[in-house]
């Protein structure tokens, strides 16, 4: 290994959080600051906050529960293929002359 080219490696470097956690790792740095750690991130402490700036999760509920009380009137594309296909067949049916039709012509 050169030896001028490689950063000093300090085997007991500190990462100190603003909560004021310190945990003592190996860093070619001697002391490093950091905002969240495990101790204080909310993912880590079970203290997750949805934070909603745009109105974004309101909007999500709001249209979960429309689509509840719509119930079983849905419009997706499965439901839509069969209302097609149904006025598919009545339109066929209404077109097709019967025998009483084509005695009395």
């Amino acid at each position: 290994m050169k030896t001028a080219i490689h950063p000093t490696y300090y085997p007991d470097a500190k990462i100190v959080c603003a909560c004021g956690n310190v945990i003592e790792v190996g860093s070619t740095v001697k002391e490093i600051h950091v905002e969240l750690c495990s101790a204080c991130h909310p993912f880590y402490t079970g203290k997750l906050k949805l934070i909603d700036t745009a109105r974004r999760v309101e909007k999500f509920v709001g249209k979960v529960k429309a689509k509840e009380t719509k119930g079983s009137t849905s419009t997706g594309k499965k439901v839509k293929t069969v209302k097609r296909a149904a006025l598919k067949a009545a339109k066929k049916a209404a077109k097709k002359p019967t025998r009483l039709d084509e005695t009395e012509a």
